[in-house]
């Protein structure tokens, strides 16, 4: 059944099935470490960001269960090219496999 064009959708609805997590990407540098301001398109995507969200353990083949090796609010590093972007609310963000994290950033 088709949503309703007026439904809103936030993040608070959103729960990744198993074996994913809900990531807010960081915003993509706008200038560059010696002070020149990069146009839109010259900006490359973060490779990072923020947890918000995580799925159930993903259970393997053989039956074993994988536990989510993330928490909601871990700062993380994923693979450049792995998730998929998703937008919510205006809001831009990423579906990434267990598989694609690479990182938890500390401190």
């Amino acid at each position: 059944m088709p949503r309703p064009k007026d439904s809103k959708i936030s993040k608070k609805t959103i729960k990744p099935l198993m074996g994913y997590v809900l990531v807010e990407p960081e915003e993509a540098s706008t200038q560059t470490s010696s002070g020149i301001y990069l146009p839109e398109s010259a900006q490359e995507k973060p490779a990072q960001g923020v947890v918000i969200a995580c799925g159930d353990d993903m259970v393997m083949e053989n039956g074993k269960a994988v536990k989510c090796p993330v928490e909601v609010n871990d700062k993380v590093v994923y693979k450049k090219w792995g998730g998929d972007e998703i937008k919510i609310d205006g809001k831009e963000l990423k579906l990434v496999k267990f598989d694609d994290l690479m990182a938890i950033l500390e401190g």
